[in-house]
């Protein structure tokens, strides 16, 4: 039963996390975020204090 579930995690958990990191790096990449992570890096540079308008 354990080599089982440990055969099955290693094989599906792999490709889990590979699938995942892909989502995860086309979202990252995709051409339509580019302005939104760009201000986000910008954001800690920024002289406005928190509640300042």
């Amino acid at each position: 039963m354990y080599e089982t579930l440990s055969k099955f995690a290693q094989t599906w958990g792999l490709g889990l996390f590979v699938v995942m990191f892909a989502v995860a790096l086309a979202y990252a990449l995709w051409p339509s975020n580019k302005n939104k992570f760009r201000e986000a890096a910008y954001l800690p540079l920024e002289d406005k204090e928190p509640g300042d308008e």
